[in-house]
């Protein structure tokens, strides 16, 4: 069910512009799936689904091509890899990396979280992350300590 579920977000987003979780649920509905707002969340990670600006000027969700999945795909796995901690001070997130690795691991933060990042500094295994606002630093130290840990 859940494969047929996925080829059918992938078809509903190609077809139209779905601008939000809400949108989409209502599209899978029409179509005869039963979900939730959690389960449309899980499809949209699982499928690694992207937000961009469509020539209306609404954002939409799309799929990445084989080679922007296959870049994500080694961004995380430097910052998985590389990564030790991660903490919250103000609007600042703190990433202690592996010696040497600092600047590999910002570098993948900055390409996977780069919306609400104000701007990264890199040492030699520390990360400083200045986020536009606290809420913000509390969802990427939640996103970055489901891949390190």
């Amino acid at each position: 069910m859940k494969s047929k579920r996925h080829n059918r977000i992938l078809e509903i987003i190609n077809e139209k512009e779905i601008e939000t979780q809400e949108e989409l649920a209502e599209e899978l509905k029409a179509s005869g799936f039963e979900v939730t707002q959690a389960t449309i969340s899980r499809d949209i990670k699982i499928l690694k689904l992207l937000k961009v600006q469509s020539m209306s000027g609404k954002y939409r969700y799309v799929a990445p091509t084989k080679e922007e999945r296959n870049l994500n795909d080694k961004l995380y796995s430097i910052l998985a890899n590389s990564a030790i901690s991660v903490e919250k001070v103000d609007k600042f997130v703190v990433v202690k990396t592996l010696t040497g690795a600092a600047s590999a691991a910002a570098e993948a933060i900055d390409s996977l979280y780069s919306a609400d990042i104000a701007g990264t500094i890199a040492g030699d295994n520390t990360i400083f992350i200045l986020i536009r606002t606290e809420e913000k630093a509390l969802e990427l130290i939640t996103k970055i300590r489901k891949i390190i840990l």
